[in-house]
Parts: structure tokens; sequence; C-alpha cells
């Protein structure tokens, strides 16, 4: 059986013989493309190798919190495998093109896979120059791919490596707390069984085909409207490959977002993960609007210029997980929206969410946690993030209950968290460098010493440990006030240990509002192990950090001397997003 193909939806086998034959005769001579992993000619994936002539170890082992991944070695018997790397609940190889082969497969062993086992056609992409396989779905362990060459309907060359480690995702914070299995992913890495995985790319976005309950699906939007109906809960993976434009899809559920997920009631069961496939896999143009859902994950995808919001929770949504995100500009507007709207927001009664490492690229308005709506309280976690030159709202906090760990504030221009209407945030061995207002409470401490500069709402109130404020300018609001400090306009309640409450006396200047001290309450609270702050830029940053593996294909380095105070759209990003091709 074809790998995580139990319940697949054949969408037409990504449309290899055109899409994959048309990108090779534009750098080779030769006609590839990928071929079905069912084909009845396949001679047995169990037949011994011999005649092994080099073994080399492609990797440095490095820890776990920086750069690759443990020590790989490659066996070649005639297809040169160039890269390959073993990174979070997936594996990926790379590999050079043959003249006069038909196609390749890729057979992978270990973990859920006692022998080697067949991948899924469509995770096996041409390149200018290369061929890519990205596995996902995997449980933590050491795995070994094979990797063929086609001729003539046989097997001919081939080559393995082996030894690549993978890890699990990091499945801490408030989406995980008493509920397993988020999205159609099991806790371990693996599908659920009855999952049901379309594959999408820009060329068939509108055709895609799912088979969900009785009924049959086509186009992405549809397959995601049958849950609207509430009759229908089978887990369901949308693998993005590729970049997808706004008129890629057959229709958008939300005029003002794009891409609509929404249950029948609130907080539907909906066992929904969209994932990207790979480090190009991106959204241009348009974003995702979750409603009245229970169960959605969002991984390892790039989000870019989104009609409003990159993803917006909005409206009695339950135990969402969003992470390895890559977030760039929005739709540009006038004023405060000139990068767009929010990155990724959580609005109207979302709760139990979980935000993790997910990569802001210079967003303006990041995330904001909470309109004036919600019945509350709303559990919501943000951990190890990377706000790069973003903005402000890291997050901006109404009413809500928001654990705020290990996020890295790499010169961020404005301000970092802001808390206001009662909200109570705890915020926990974060990094701030060159990050201006760093910590905020409206009109008090340091929001314009009291003048309401980031929000004329009332305050909230917010508990902090153990953070670092690096790379401080020279103004006073690079500098925290603490309640030590002053009792009555101060930025925060400075603990002195992590368990430590907070006093009901301790009150906002405006408001009166008092922090709620759900971070000392075992039934309210999740089991976490934070990292040493001062680890936090290096695991953030690092291998297994934020945004999409190998932190994604598209490439820029900020230049902190100018963009650590510039607030400003940066010509040089926004050429590479509005030009970006996705390889």
């Amino acid at each position: 059986m074809s790998l995580l193909n139990q319940t697949k939806v054949n969408m037409g086998i990504y449309m290899k013989k055109n899409i994959l034959l048309s990108a090779f005769l534009a750098c080779t001579s030769m006609s590839i493309w990928a071929q079905s992993l069912n084909d009845s000619s396949s001679p047995s994936v169990n037949k011994a190798h011999s005649n092994v002539e080099h073994s080399v170890n492609l990797f440095a082992t490095n820890s776990q919190s920086t750069n690759n991944s443990a020590s790989s070695n490659v066996a070649d018997n005639g297809v040169s495998i160039i890269e390959a790397k073993g990174w979070l609940e997936s594996v990926y190889v790379k590999w050079m093109p043959l003249e006069g082969v038909d196609s390749y497969r890729v057979y992978i062993k270990g973990g859920q896979y006692t022998d080697y086992t067949p991948i899924d056609a469509e995770l096996i992409r041409a390149y200018s120059g290369y061929m890519r396989a990205d596995i996902p779905g995997l449980k933590a362990g050491s795995y070994s791919l094979k990797v063929v060459a086609i001729k003539g309907g046989g097997e001919t060359l081939f080559s393995e490596v082996t030894a690549l480690q993978v890890k699990n995702y990091s499945r801490e914070g408030f989406a995980h707390k008493g509920f397993s299995g988020i999205g159609a992913y099991n806790d371990d890495g693996s599908l659920k069984s009855n999952a049901v995985v379309i594959y999408v790319n820009k060329d068939n976005a509108k055709t895609v085909t799912a088979h969900l309950g009785n009924g049959s699906f086509t186009g992405l939007q549809s397959i995601l409207n049958a849950y609207q109906k509430g009759n229908i809960t089978t887990p369901l993976v949308v693998r993005v490959l590729g970049l997808i434009k706004n008129g890629d899809t057959d229709t958008f559920g939300s005029s003002s977002e794009g891409i609509q997920i929404k249950g029948k009631k609130a907080d539907s069961e909906m066992n929904i993960t969209i994932e990207g496939i790979g480090e190009d896999a991106t959204i241009y143009g348009f974003g995702f609007l979750v409603r009245n859902a229970k169960s959605v994950e969002f991984r390892n995808l790039g989000i870019m210029r989104a009609m409003d919001d990159g993803i917006s929770l909005d409206t009695d949504n339950s135990n969402i997980w969003i992470h390895h995100i890559d977030v760039f500009y929005g739709k540009s507007g006038s004023g405060d929206h000139a990068k767009g709207d929010g990155a990724i927001d959580v609005k109207t009664n979302s709760k139990f969410v979980t935000i993790d490492h997910c990569h802001f690229w210079d967003t303006g308005k990041t995330s904001m946690a909470g309109m004036k709506s919600e019945s509350g309280p709303n559990y919501i976690t943000y951990h190890h993030n990377w706000f790069d030159h973003s903005d402000s709202r890291h997050a901006r906090v109404r009413t809500m209950s928001v654990h705020m760990w290990n996020n890295f504030y790499d010169g961020c221009a404005k301000y970092g968290i802001g808390a206001t209407m009662g909200s109570s945030i705890f915020s926990e061995n974060n990094y701030f460098r060159a990050t201006k207002e760093p910590i905020l409470i409206s009109r008090q401490g340091n929001d314009a010493n009291g003048a309401g500069k980031f929000s004329g709402e009332a305050g909230g109130m917010i508990k902090e440990y153990g953070s670092i404020f690096a790379e401080k300018g020279t103004a006073e609001s690079y500098s925290p006030i603490t309640y030590a400090a002053n009792n009555k306009s101060f930025d925060f309640f400075q603990a002195t240990s992590r368990d430590e409450k907070v006093s009901s006396s301790v009150v906002s200047l405006n408001g009166g509002n008092t922090y709620n001290n759900f971070d000392t309450t075992s039934s309210l609270m999740y089991s976490y192990t934070p990292d040493a702050t001062s680890m936090v830029p290096e695991r953030v940053t690092g291998y297994y950090g934020a945004g999409r593996l190998n932190h994604g294909s598209l490439k820029f380095k900020f230049d902190n001397a100018v963009e650590d105070n510039n607030s400003a759209p940066i010509p040089a990003l926004e050429a590479l997003i509005d030009n970006y091709t996705g390889k």
C-alpha cells in the first residue's frame, strides 16, 4: 500500500506527465515524471542491496536546538543523493536527475514503517537541476530512504540514505490542554487511521476531489465547505504543493479573508490540518478564516500578501494549533495598513489556541488576541515565535488570559506585548533584542507615560518573569518600569519566581483590573518546559526553530542598523515577495 494511502484522494497524481516534464525540459534533455507508486510491475520492495560503492557522512552532528539534523549516511548505487535530512515529523531527500530514466520511486523505512514502503507520488517533485521528495506524517525515530530510478517499467539504479533522525513537534500550550490529536494527525506524528489526504497545487485547486462521508466534493473550498453541515468529522489533510495564488482556487468562503474553515455551530469538531510540503509551500494573495471550529491545525506554510489577516480565528473556535508558519507582508494599504492588517489574529471567543514557532517577517499589526465581546476566559499560548523586525501587537491582548514564553523579539520598532481591557498576560523567559517599549499596559507606565499611545482602553495586567532586555536603545522607552519601581504607573509586575501569585492589590491605573493568576492554577495550566532565556535566540532561529523547514525558500537578511528602528515596509523585501515564484 502506498505510504499514507489508507483513504488517500487521487487527484490526477499532481498532473505529473505535464508539470514535471515541462520543469525538466527547461534544465535537461531528458523527460522525467513521477509514476504512480502502486504500479503492479514494481519488483519487491524488500530485495537485498549489494555492491555498495561508498558511504559518506553528509552532515555534522549538532545540538537539537540549533542547526542540522544528526549525521546521515549515503550508500550510492547510481543515484546521486545531494542532500537528505530529518526534521520535525518529516524527512526530505534531494538527488541529481539521471538521463534516460522514465521516473523515480522513493521508499521509506523506520518509525511506523517496518519494511521499505513507497511514498505517495505527489511528494516527488522536479526542481531546476534536481529532484526532491518530502515525507511528512512520521513518528519520532531513525529513518532510511531509498531512491530508485525507473526505466522501461523496472527498477534500475538506486541509492539509500540511512540514520535520518526525526523529532516530534512540540505539543505544549493551551491548544493541547485536555485534547489529543489536533487536526488530522495523532500526537505521535502519524496520520489518524481514517484520514483523507489531498494534494493541492496551483493547477488542481479548482478540480481536486475528496470523498467524505457519502459524498464527493470538488475544489478546495468546496471540500472544506462539506464540514459545515456538521455530519462529517473525517480527518482531512490538505497538503499544499508550491505556490497557490488568489484566483487558483474554486472559490473563497470569505470574500474578505479567503479560504474559510467553518463548522455548523460553535466549536464543531473538524479534524483538519492545512500543511505545506517542503520549503516552498506558499499561499499568496489570500488568507484563512476559521469559524465555529475545533481541532484545526496549520503547519509549515508561507502566507504572503493576504487580503486581510493571514490567519483569522474569528468566532467560537477551540483547540486550534498554528505553528511553523512564515507570515510576510499583507495587502498594502494606507496608514497603519501599509504592511497589511493582522498576521495571525485570535478573536471573538476563540479559546485554547497555541501559536508557536511562527516567523513574522517585518509584519505590522502582528497578532491581536481578543476583541471586546469575549465571554471569557479565553486561554491562549504564544511560544518560540520569531518576531523578526515586526512592528507591534506581539500580542495586543484584550480580555483573554495569555501565556507568552520563549519568544524572540528581534528589533521590534513600535512595541512588544500590550495588555488592555482586563486581560491577564504571563510573560516568561522572552528575549527582547533592540525592542522599543517591550511590555506595555495601556494608559500607564511607558505607554506614553500614561497618555495611552498604543491604546486608549482600560488596562490589563502583566506578570513578568525571567525575560532579557538586550541591546536597549538610549531612550527611556527601551527600559520597562516595574511595579517595584512605581506601584501606580508601571509596565508589569516583576515576579521573583515563576510560581509567584500576584496580589489583588496590584491593579491597573485605568480600570482597576487585577491579574487572575491563571498560570499558578494547576487545573488551568498545561505541562511545559521553558528554555533558558539566554538560549531563546539560538533556539528560535535554529534548524528546528521558527518558520518553515529550512526557514523557507525566500531568503532575506535584515540590516539591524537600519531596520531595528524602521516601521515602514522594506522595498527590497517587498520586491522579493511580489516577485516570488516559490522555487
